[in-house]
């Protein structure tokens, strides 16, 4: 097992994720409950715009699953946010984040080129702005409120989390986030963006669609984790590194960054899931 870390910055080879999981409290299972006290219910299909000025598009793709536990109170919540490159895929929670005590809320959100920039942003905040709004009728916290996703959804993580206009058009602080927990998501202006203004891949550009744009010290707990720079996507490690970096010379204290190394980035989405409960377990202060 290789593990090395400066200040933050964490470095995993990938036989050694399941090994530091337990040397580190990061085991799978059991984070938050005694598990044979919890029952866990799902409600599908739940709509997070407002029916009366939806569009048809909208009424279609902007809808939630949630999944909670249904005799516990003030547990944790995330916000997750499938990938997909803002063209492609579905809400859906992942494994490894049931029988945990917490809550998971799966969104659906508007896709290229049905939709274009903004408007997977606008969705992802409306999402987050539901969940403030209603996940206390479920008996989780509003304190408690974690937004992640892999890919694509680590990018609209971000935006939410680090771009504050798009939740105070909720009426809500972006700072009242618990926590941010991107899995390998561009840092840099997303690849469709540029895409949709003709940009190809390979030319980075950082614009007010680009999370690095909004570094701030004042931003929630900020936890990056990506796969092997050398098996990631397009220098999404590096990405991540430098967003680390300029977080730490803004004056945030709590910006971590995890690469897990031989995994590339689609895998690296499985092993990350118990370095996001340990993040929320620290924060939460359930240590």
């Amino acid at each position: 097992m290789r593990l090395a870390q400066n200040q933050s910055r964490t470095h995993f080879t990938g036989q050694a994720v399941l090994t530091a999981a337990i040397l580190f409290g990061l085991a799978p299972t059991l984070l938050f409950a005694d598990d044979n006290e919890i029952r866990y219910r799902t409600e599908k299909e739940i709509a997070y715009r407002d029916a009366k000025t939806a569009s048809e598009l909208e009424r279609q793709r902007c809808k939630l699953d949630i999944y909670f536990p249904e005799n516990v109170k003030d547990f944790p919540t995330v916000v997750w946010f499938h990938g997909g490159g803002l063209k492609n895929g579905n809400r859906f929670i992942p494994e490894e984040l049931r029988d945990q005590g917490i809550a998971v809320v799966a969104v659906n959100y508007r896709l290229y080129p049905k939709v274009k920039a903004p408007a997977y942003i606008e969705d992802a905040a409306a999402a987050v702005a539901w969940v403030f709004e209603n996940i206390p009728s479920y008996g989780g916290s509003a304190e408690k409120i974690f937004v992640s996703g892999h890919s694509a959804g680590g990018y609209l993580t971000s935006m939410v989390g680090l771009d504050k206009r798009w939740l105070a058009a909720h009426q809500i602080d972006a700072d009242s986030i618990a926590g941010l927990i991107p899995f390998s998501g561009h840092t840099i202006t997303h690849m469709t963006v540029r895409e949709e203004r003709g940009i190809p891949q390979e030319q980075p550009i950082v614009d007010d669609l680009a999370p690095l744009y909004h570094v701030r010290s004042d931003a929630p707990p900020l936890l990056l984790i990506t796969g092997d720079r050398e098996l990631e996507t397009l220098g999404r490690y590096e990405e991540n590194a430098y967003m680390w970096r300029m977080m730490k010379v803004a004056g945030h204290q709590q910006t971590t960054l995890f690469e897990l190394d031989g995994y590339n980035h689609g895998e690296m989405a499985h092993p990350a899931h118990p370095l996001m409960l340990k993040f929320i377990r620290e924060v939460t202060g359930q240590k």
